[in-house]
């Protein structure tokens, strides 16, 4: 859970969100966790629906159930705290879509989401009350990246099953964790499920205090105690720190991205030894991936580049994670501060749908001792 990027229309009324979420594994009872973490102010949801999916937008409306929160249809959420429904029965099975439906009635602060992207997630927003339709209007419904409130799904399944958490920034925010997932959804008796939580713009040491980055999101120590204690989670792999080299440029180029915020490597390193020691403290299994080639990006210089190269070699020779290389999966075998040929998006920083499909593998070859 992030800030949402502040804009005239921070705020929302008379508006249904629905949001699709592929099934890792069956189960038997379901209940959802709403976050209002980064709001200023009360957020009021009016109803909330849950359902099987089918195409798109599309609901099996004889599978539609309301959800309760203490018994109560609609529900508040205060500003900086979370609400979790009452359990229900519900059952799903492995590559089921369940789809969320929830209406805001009144005004409400568009504050807390996150943007994630993906080839499973995916979300829409529909004028009115839609959440009992079939199919979300056309001509009141658009597409949508950002997920609102909507924070976790926690599926009541057996006890070898378990989740693996994603955290990081807009690396992770965007689809290497889906196309883990889908490695995963391959098996026929899949016990495992990915829990992103990344944050596009976060860096592990500092957080910006003005309406222009905000939506840039949290620091590690305001993020990481609210985000990591996630039911059925043993493992995490954390892919962070790039932010933190690439952002600050001097207040003669940019006021709110000084020089000052650039850490030193040791402090940078420090940085992640935290989510190391927090990590252990919640009894997960740490993997930590190296950071991406950054050759081309429009702040790259050559300081920055020796930087990432002293991070990456610490994250290589740390004995309290597992390595996951992702430099050296998408970088170029001759010019290794760039990516290899085909896994550059175009701004070279974030790679490409083709290189996002090569992390995951890395990822779950790693993983499974492959």
């Amino acid at each position: 859970m992030s800030i949402t990027d502040h804009k005239v229309e921070t705020y929302s009324k008379d508006l249904t969100l629905r949001y699709p979420i592929t099934v890792p594994f069956s189960g038997d009872k379901i209940k959802i966790t709403f976050d209002n973490f980064c709001g200023t102010e009360d957020v009021s949801i009016e109803e909330v629906y849950i359902s099987l999916g089918r195409n798109g937008n599309e609901i099996a409306t004889d599978t539609l159930k309301e959800l309760t929160f203490n018994g109560n249809h609609s529900f508040t959420m205060t500003a900086g705290k979370r609400v979790t429904s009452d359990e229900i029965d519900f059952t799903v099975k492995q590559n089921d879509v369940l789809m969320v439906s929830f209406y805001i009635k009144d005004f409400a602060q568009m504050r807390s989401s996150v943007i994630a992207t993906g080839p499973l997630s995916k979300g829409f927003y529909s004028v009115g009350n839609q959440c009992m339709e079939e199919k979300l209007p056309m001509d009141l419904t658009r597409n949508t990246s950002c997920f609102y409130f909507l924070s976790d799904v926690y599926l009541f399944t057996k006890a070898d099953n378990h989740a693996i958490i994603c955290y990081g920034d807009s690396i992770t925010a965007q689809d290497w964790p889906d196309y883990l997932m889908k490695m995963y959804l391959k098996n026929q008796d899949n016990k495992v499920a990915i829990v992103r939580k990344a944050a596009s713009g976060t860096r592990v040491l500092r957080q910006y205090s003005n309406i222009t980055y905000e939506s840039y999101g949290l620091k590690a120590k305001v993020r990481f105690p609210h985000e990591i204690p996630v039911e059925g989670a043993d493992t995490i792999i954390i892919q962070q720190g790039i932010n933190d080299i690439i952002h600050p440029v001097g207040v003669e180029v940019n006021p709110f991205r000084p020089m000052s915020d650039l850490p030193t490597v040791q402090e940078l390193e420090e940085g992640l030894k935290y989510y190391l020691d927090e990590s252990k403290r919640h009894g997960l299994k740490i993997y930590m991936g190296t950071l991406l080639p950054i050759k081309g990006w429009r702040t790259y210089e050559e300081f920055r580049e020796v930087m990432k190269n002293d991070i990456n070699e610490w994250i290589r020779n740390n004995e309290d994670a597992v390595l996951i290389d992702f430099d050296k999966a998408v970088r170029d075998d001759k010019q290794p501060e760039a990516f290899a040929e085909g896994y550059d998006s175009g701004d070279h920083l974030h790679p490409s749908a083709k290189a996002y499909e090569r992390m995951a593998l890395e990822a779950y070859n790693v993983l499974n001792d492959k």
